[in-house]
């Protein structure tokens, strides 16, 4: 029952004057910072169309009185399959293999050998839901050893899954996988230090968001090969540009942001995000919130 409009453009001037006119928005990746938050007068929620929030300003959410939700389970079971993907693609080497084919060197494999990932340690940082699964799937499926690092021990933490401090995860890890938020204090949390802890013969695994890693130091590693490679869903800035070493690198397999990127988890995401429009604009509270918005933030809005 709800009029929808298709946004437009992607300016900052094209937002703004949008948001003005909503009463809700469904949101993909464009940044939604305080300007656009506050231009929106009638607005009630912002449902964001996936798991990460880092591109909305929750601070100014919340004083405005603007729910923020996402769609945490929708991309747990895709990006989980994607990332055990990446390792399988990471351990045989597929990616470089196929580019020395192109090349005409069928015999490349002769020097490049893979590894087989029964018995070897996946070090798992973050244990939300993706996390879980990625473990769930590796132990059960590939019979790899889990180690993982909270900052906060869960409650039920599955028995197959060994609880490490951080040193011990980066430097005990064969697949070192991240699966964390983007926020303040994850920001460029991985860098020079975690890598010099890595095996040499250990690979990087990113299929969380490319801010987490200090992209630079990761690129100083993997020149001076401090650890065997990386397969990198995700960069510091998106697209990355064309002259990012990361792209040419050998040892590193880059895709476009794509774990998620299924028919069904996009079909899944696109139902979740929109019913927590309509609880919102029906006086109910959402499913998912990742803020606390001031109730009187509205009013307060719709009388300035």
């Amino acid at each position: 029952g709800h009029k929808v409009r298709m946004g437009t453009g992607l300016s900052k001037e094209e937002l703004i004057r949008e948001a003005a006119e909503c009463d809700g928005v469904l949101l993909r990746t464009v940044e939604f910072d305080r300007e656009i938050l506050e231009a929106g007068k009638h607005m009630k929620i912002i449902a964001r169309h996936g798991a990460g929030y880092n591109n909305v300003d929750l601070k100014a959410a919340d004083r405005l009185g603007i729910w923020v939700t996402n769609t945490p389970d929708a991309t747990t079971s895709s990006v989980a399959e994607f990332t055990l993907g990446a390792i399988l693609a990471a351990a045989r080497r597929t990616v470089e293999m196929n580019r020395a084919l192109e090349k005409g060197d069928f015999f490349y494999k002769n020097n490049h050998k893979g590894m087989d990932l029964a018995g070897k340690t996946l070090g798992i940082v973050g244990l939300g839901r993706i996390g879980r699964e990625v473990a769930k799937k590796a132990y059960f499926g590939l019979d790899m050893k889990i180690i993982a690092y909270v900052r906060r021990k869960p409650e039920d933490v599955p028995e197959y899954i060994q609880l490490a401090d951080w040193d011990q995860v980066f430097s005990q890890a064969d697949f070192l996988s991240l699966h964390v938020p983007l926020n303040s204090s994850t920001r460029g949390f991985v860098g020079e230090k975690e890598f010099a802890m890595m095996k040499k013969e250990a690979y990087l695994i990113n299929c969380a968001r490319g801010e987490v890693v200090r992209e630079e130091e990761l690129i100083k590693a993997l020149q001076a090969n401090e650890i065997q490679g990386a397969f990198l869903d995700v960069f510091e800035k998106e697209p990355p540009k064309q002259d990012n070493p990361l792209l040419s690198m050998p040892q590193v397999t880059a895709t476009p942001h794509m774990a998620s990127n299924t028919k069904e988890c996009m079909e899944k995401m696109a139902c979740q995000a929109a019913s927590q429009i309509i609880k919102v604009l029906g006086g109910q509270r959402p499913d998912w919130p990742v803020n606390h918005p001031d109730p009187q933030g509205l009013a307060r809005r719709q009388d300035a």
